[in-house]
């Protein structure tokens, strides 16, 4: 793994730890920016990790991500894919919350 997917490895599972959270995610956009998020699970808003992270880069005026990662237990959902794969992400990063990249 290149030290810049494992720098986002790093703070996605620094998110999910700081928060208590099940899931942890971080993208690095295409200037180079990252951004880390977790998961948002209110009775009106449900958004996983990746979508948050996602969803700050392009707030923040990003076009596309060079890289997402998501720390969680489980493995990513359908949606978390997509979002990755309409942004330019070839492959979502997964890791468990140990930093263990799981293929």
């Amino acid at each position: 793994m290149n030290p810049e997917d494992s720098k986002i490895i790093t703070l996605a599972r620094a998110a999910r730890a700081r928060n208590g959270s099940a899931e942890g995610a971080a993208v690095r956009d295409e200037t180079g920016r990252t951004y880390a998020a977790t998961d948002v699970a209110l009775t009106a808003l449900k958004l996983s990790a990746v979508q948050v992270a996602a969803a700050m880069a392009i707030s923040s005026g990003a076009t596309s991500l060079e890289a997402a990662a998501l720390v969680s237990e489980g493995a990513p959902s359908p949606d978390d894919e997509a979002v990755a794969a309409e942004l330019g992400v070839g492959e979502l990063l997964v890791a468990g919350p140990d930093g263990t990249l799981r293929g």
